[in-house]
C-alpha cells in the first residue's frame, strides 16, 4: 500500500470548490482511521497545457478518500511546492522524512 494518487482540481479559480469537496470526503475517512500522521492530502499549483492547474496528491494511507473522488495512481510527489490540504501537521515528517533536517 505505497501508491500515491492524484486528482486535477482545475485552475486556481475553480480549484477551491473541488478542494472543499475533497476535504469533506477526507474528514470522515480520517476520523474513522484514527487520524494517522501518514494520512494526508497535499496540493500544488503546476503548469498545465494552457493555465496553471492545481493538483491534489493523496498519500497511500488516504487511498479510500482518493478512490472516492476518482484520483488516479501516480508517483510520490516531490515535497517542493506542496501545501497541506487535509491531515495532521505531523504528516510532513512521516511522509517526507528525507527532507527533515
Amino acid at each position: 500500500m505505497k501508491t500515491w494518487r492524484s486528482k486535477p482540481l482545475g485552475d486556481g479559480m475553480w480549484a477551491p470548490i473541488a478542494a472543499a469537496q475533497i476535504e469533506e470526503v477526507f474528514r470522515s475517512t480520517f476520523a474513522t482511521a484514527g487520524k494517522p500522521a501518514e494520512m494526508a492530502i497535499f496540493t500544488r499549483h503546476e503548469e498545465g497545457s494552457l493555465h496553471c492547474e492545481v493538483i491534489a496528491y493523496f498519500s497511500p494511507v488516504a487511498e479510500d478518500a482518493a478512490k472516492e473522488v476518482d484520483a488516479r495512481p501516480c508517483e510520490r510527489p516531490a515535497r517542493d511546492g506542496l501545501s497541506l490540504l487535509a491531515g495532521d501537521e505531523n504528516c510532513w515528517s512521516a511522509l517526507f522524512p528525507e527532507c527533515e533536517a
